[in-house]
């Protein structure tokens, strides 16, 4: 079994990119393994990862179709509406919480809004 090269962070060879230079440049990795991999060493913690894809074999982004439009859509609307009152916050609703703000934090007064 062979092990995976590590290189020193910002001493990489050519030719290898991480995922988000790929994206940057609109590819991706295209079902290949991890190539090798960067090492940023760090004070008396371990050091931070980086792996790394050969660019030779790298695909383009598929393109985006209508219907992964509107699933994108559908799956952020679910992210904003409300399980309790099943309004739409106008915001993702935090995990936190489980409900938007004023299902949350309901006023104990009874009067929303008057000053």
């Amino acid at each position: 079994m062979a092990a995976l090269p590590v290189y020193r962070w910002r001493l990489a060879p050519d030719g290898y990119a991480t995922r988000r230079q790929l994206r940057a440049r609109n590819l991706r990795p295209g079902g290949q393994g991890v190539a090798a991999q960067l090492e940023r060493p760090r004070r008396r913690r371990p050091p931070l990862v980086a792996y790394l894809y050969r660019v030779d074999l790298v695909k383009p982004v598929r393109p985006m179709t209508p219907a992964r439009w509107a699933a994108l859509a559908k799956a952020n609307a679910a992210r904003r509406t409300c399980p309790a009152c099943r309004r739409d916050a106008g915001y993702v609703i935090p995990p936190s919480l489980g409900t938007c703000t004023p299902c949350a934090y309901p006023d104990p007064s009874g009067s929303e809004g008057t000053t």
